[in-house]
């Protein structure tokens, strides 16, 4: 979406620069072995004009939201994203989730440029429930997102939006006439059909309509031609009044205009010949209001809108959203027009109420309900009686100060009849205003979202700044309800990289805590712990640990809230494991520990039987018993420098094997989310079992997440230098191969993010390969005759699980 976007953001840095803010880092593309990357700093999203319940990037530029879907109890919001500066350029799909579209939590890249091809442009997203698409492998829902220019791509995910994969290398699936973007897509169930409506100015400015059956086939149906229509669609269904006999469909574009209209599936028929306005804001790319997008697959069927408001930036970001609005269709005299609220849950913010009612508002100070009411963030409600007023205006000043002066003011003028300088007329002699208030925005809804406008203001949070007025100007007005409440703050409610089944919040006792690529950083100069609110007795308790610097990284368990008891395994970097607690090390293991290489952990206790394995290793390495604490908190502890931890999850499956361990890594870094085994790595890196064969029956699951290929590998050297390897290959192969020679290819496709079962099996010099049970390769070699057995990734990120062999 680049319209103003390079003017804007060059707007945009000489206004930093004029405060003396650094220049932003340039735009660059992620790779697949790093994917998905979370390059962010730490904050604590309390930098001025920073907004306290508007979303708003961690760090970098934002524009348009993005694939906006509800999934199994989250909202996941995309949106356009350079997360290595504060201007457009080469954009990324950023990801933030909720459960209740107030509280978010940033995530890790969903789309980057150098991993997902195409320029990854505005779009949609959808939930393939049904599985029509056939993408579908594990327990997730497909999650289809639709993005380019030009023609359509699609990216999709099958392990609930954690990764994203690319539909037939980046094929463009629909090629509208002209310059075209902002593929937007909806489910239509009286044609049992998908439909996507496309911008495109093909012969003129309009919407390209297809339609689809399994969302990846899609076939021209219409097209809607428009002078006004101008980028990023959107299309939904509303009932009149609530009615469901008498349900509209409003096509809208960018700048909040929209029509009303019958859709059969195929072609819409507006019912106006001119659009109307939504939101009454500064409608465009350097505005206030633009690219308003609504989520797919609400629960309740609320239609519900962001959009992006440009004018909000501060030291290390750019550009927020609306605060949720639920959108209807209501009649008023001068027709059917959509309404704009808050959505409900709002009420989740809410604190410290005021109320008034019937008070006579005049031009002393004195009958200001809301005097000695001070506060930065919030939300007022007034209503007035228009039509017995005096006063030529009234309305609310924010963020008084002391000398009189104040940010803003949101009049009404009585005889313009206009609310923040935008027409609305009185309903009964009345008009209602709402205004809520951020540190960076204020969104004002005139008469029960009749009237929106969607603003950005830099409220000065000064404490000698936070006064609110109710006033009158020439008269008096009644003023006949008022309810006030405090905003509270949305961010630091949920884990953003710390891929967990604990319960949160999750609670520091001690050393700085942050979110990186990969999972959470500890660091402290001695003891410090990272604690959920999760408890337990007796479990299994796993985790990646990895000692970036210093002394150890450990699993917590059986912990006080505060962390002055509790039971701690670890890794140290002096050669051992150990399981202690205050005032006494239980047991300790002696082995060469590693900083810099990531280790997995497993506790499982059974009354006062404490075991630790390590490396996923059958054996434990530790089996001891201590009495002292029966239950408690599990948790993560550093000691004494700095530490990664990562896939802390209790009493899940894990990675399955046969094979007994311990595991060891010749290159990459290798994890183990609660679905097996994962590798990240730019080249070839082998993970070696302890087990050595020579025929032998081997097999098991693999997938390549993003990049070339997933494998089984062999009779290898214990530095993974010499090895036979079995894989599959995104390149559209099954290959047999050892270093220096491919001995066999199959060709096949090969999907990203897809599950395949491999098998081998070696008698001698002979060796035969099969994919999902049918033999693809039987060939012969005898370089290597033993060696052992392992899984291999190469140049990306590949998972592994149900790993048995027989040998």
């Amino acid at each position: 979406m680049r319209r103003l976007l390079t003017v804007l953001a060059a707007a945009l840095l000489l206004t930093a620069a004029a405060v003396a803010v650094p220049p932003p880092a340039p735009a660059a593309a992620g790779t697949v072995a790093d994917y998905p990357e979370f390059p962010y700093p730490a904050t604590a999203y309390d930098e001025a004009f920073r907004g306290q319940y508007h979303f708003s990037p961690r760090a970098g530029w934002m524009n348009d939201p993005n694939g906006m879907v509800y999934y199994r109890g989250t909202y996941h919001l995309f949106f356009q994203h350079n997360p290595h500066g504060l201007a457009w350029d080469t954009m990324h799909w950023g990801h933030a989730t909720s459960t209740d579209m107030v509280h978010w939590v940033q995530r890790p890249i969903a789309l980057e440029p150098g991993v997902h091809p195409g320029d990854l442009w505005s779009g949609n997203g959808v939930v393939d429930t049904a599985n029509v698409t056939g993408l579908k492998t594990g327990s997730d829902d497909p999650i289809l997102v639709f993005s380019g220019t030009n023609g359509v791509t699609i990216h999709y995910s099958t392990d609930g939006a954690k990764t994203f994969q690319t539909y037939d290398r980046g094929r463009k699936v629909a090629v509208p006439s002209g310059t075209s973007r902002d593929p937007h897509v909806f489910w239509h169930a009286a044609s049992g059909r998908w439909v996507m409506v496309v911008w495109n100015d093909g012969g003129g400015n309009g919407a390209t309509f297809y339609t689809s059956t399994n969302l990846l086939s899609w076939t021209y149906a219409s097209r809607f031609a428009a002078d006004w229509f101008f980028e990023c669609p959107d299309m939904f269904a509303l009932p009149v009044d609530g009615n469901s006999g008498n349900v509209k469909w409003v096509l809208t574009d960018a700048s909040g205009e929209y029509v009303i209209g019958s859709f059969d599936g195929m072609t819409f028929h507006p019912d106006w010949s001119s659009p109307q306005r939504m939101d009454q804001g500064a409608n465009a790319a350097d505005g206030t209001f633009y690219a308003g997008q609504t989520f797919t697959g609400v629960p309740d069927g609320r239609v519900v809108q962001m959009a992006w408001q440009p004018g909000n930036h501060g030291s290390t970001w750019t550009g927020d959203q609306t605060f949720p609005a639920e959108l209807q269709l209501k009649t008023f005299p001068d027709g059917v027009r959509i309404t704009r609220n808050p959505v409900r849950e709002i009420s989740s913010l809410r604190s410290g109420g005021v109320s008034a009612t019937n008070r006579t508002i005049t031009t002393s100070a004195s009958s200001n309900p809301l005097a000695g009411t001070n506060a930065d963030t919030y939300e007022i409600t007034a209503e007035f009686d228009a039509a017995g007023a005096s006063a030529s205006s009234f309305g609310l000043k924010l963020h008084t100060r002391a000398d009189g002066s104040y940010d803003r003011a949101v009049t009404y003028d009585r005889a313009a009849q206009t609310l923040y300088g935008k027409p609305l007329s009185p309903v009964n002699g009345r008009v209602k205003v709402r205004v809520l208030v951020d540190r960076g925005q204020l969104e004002v809804f005139g008469n029960d979202g009749r009237l929106s406008v969607s603003d950005n203001v830099n409220f000065n949070s000064a404490a000698g700044s936070q006064g609110i007025q109710v006033f009158a100007t020439g008269g008096s007005v009644n003023l006949v309800s008022l309810q006030f409440y405090r905003l509270g703050k949305a961010w630091g409610t949920g884990e953003s990289t710390l891929d967990s089944n604990l319960s949160g919040p999750w609670t520091a006792a001690g050393g700085t805590w942050t979110d990186v690529s990969g999972g959470k950083q500890g660091q402290a100069p001695g003891d410090a712990f990272y604690l959920s609110s999760s408890t337990g007795g007796d479990f299994t308790y796993q985790g990646d640990v990895r000692i970036t610097s210093g002394v150890a990284a450990a699993l917590t368990f059986r912990a006080s809230a505060d962390g002055t008891q509790h039971y701690t395994a670890n890794v140290d970097a002096n050669g051992l494991v150990k399981l202690w607690r205050p005032g006494r090390d239980i047991a300790v293991y002696n082995t060469p520990i590693t900083v810099g290489r990531t280790y997995h952990l497993k506790v499982v206790t059974n009354g006062s039987r404490i075991r630790v394995y390590l490396d996923q290793g059958a054996t434990p390495v530790i089996d001891a018993t201590d009495t002292a604490y029966a239950s408690g908190r599990f948790g993560v502890n550093v000691f004494n420098g700095t530490a990664v931890f990562g896939n802390v999850n209790v009493n899940t499956a894990g990675f399955s094997t046969s094979l007994p361990g311990p595991w060891k890594p010749v290159g990459g870094t290798w994890v183990a989310p609660c679905t097996g085994l994962a590798v990240h790595t730019p080249g070839d890196a082998f993970y070696l079992s302890g087990t050595t064969a020579a025929n032998l029956t081997y097999e098991g699951d693999v997938r390549v997440v993003n990049g070339v290929a997933a494998a089984l590998t062999f009779r290898a050297s214990a530095d993974g230098t010499q090895h036979y390897t079995a894989n599959v290959d995104t390149g559209g192969l099954v290959k047999l191969w050892r270093p220096g020679r491919d001995i066999a290819v199959y060709p096949t496709t090969i999907l990203e993010g897809r599950w395949y079962h491999l098998k081998v099996v070696a008698q001698g010099a002979s060796i035969s390969v099969y994919l999902n049970g049918t033999k693809v390769i039987d060939a012969t070699d005898s370089t290597y005759s033993s060696g052992y057995l392992g899984l291999n990734g190469f140049s990306g990120t590949a998972t592994f699980n149900n790993i048995v062999a027989t040998v």
